[in-house]
């Protein structure tokens, strides 16, 4: 049997060479005649390999087209309306959230919120009242805006959710949780709080309810405990 010929090294060395030589003539000459080419096929390849790139370029840019209106009303969205807000009382991040008492996603996001709270010192939650969902939407958020300037807003949103969806048992039972009456009386500051809420959810293109703002991220949709973790770490690392 005819066996193949080990080459020396230094045949060897040379061939080595030569491969390196020709490989890199060709990749120049493929750069120079067709960069179009080349680079398309790079991307491609490279979302290929890894597709978190293009995750990452659309959540860059997503937050880039925000930034403009968050910068603008930064302090308008952070600061809570009395004491609508739960966690860090000197935070190093602030998630805001528009939310709805009717909303099954906001219902559903809770939990989450609840586990950051209190796993992360660092951390407050801002709750803005979005009603989008009908009358006892706005009847909700209007109690919880008047439990919040007596200083319940934690004991009659923590109720709520518990009672479930707004209807009239359910606001009775949280208004009493709360200590507030059931029927709480007009006042112009949360009509104004309402309104400004809509305006700022307006700007910052809502479609529906929750709507999380993490430093420079703007999250229009229920996501998972993780995605919400990420986003302050993020917040937080960007300072």
């Amino acid at each position: 049997m005819q066996q193949i010929e080990k080459p020396s090294s230094g045949r060897l060395g040379a061939a080595v060479l030569g491969g390196l030589i020709g490989a890199v003539v060709t990749a120049a000459l493929l750069v120079f005649a067709a960069p179009q080419l080349v680079g398309t096929r790079l991307v491609r390849a490279g979302m290929l390999a890894d597709p978190q790139i293009l995750v990452d370029a659309g959540e860059a840019l997503r937050d880039q087209q925000y930034m403009p209106v968050l910068a603008q009303h930064r302090a308008e969205i952070e600061t809570p309306f009395a004491t609508s807000w739960k966690g860090s009382a000197k935070p190093d991040v602030t998630l805001v959230e528009f939310y709805d008492y009717a909303c099954p996603y906001c219902k559903a996001s809770n939990p989450s919120i609840e586990r950051l709270i209190s796993e992360d010192p660092g951390l407050r939650v801002v709750y803005r009242e979005l009603p989008i969902l009908g009358e006892e939407s706005v009847q909700a958020a209007r109690l919880s805006l008047a439990a919040s300037k007596a200083g319940r807003f934690a004991q009659f949103h923590d109720a709520l959710w518990q009672a479930g969806r707004p209807a009239p048992d359910t606001l009775a039972a949280a208004s009493q949780a709360a200590g507030m009456p059931a029927a709480p009386s007009a006042s112009p500051d949360i009509e104004a709080e309402l309104k400004k809420n809509f305006q700022l959810a307006s700007a910052l293109g809502a479609t529906g309810t929750p709507l999380f703002v993490i430093g420079n991220r703007v999250i229009n949709s229920a996501v998972s405990y993780e995605e919400l973790k990420k986003a302050i770490e993020d917040a937080r690392a960007k300072g």
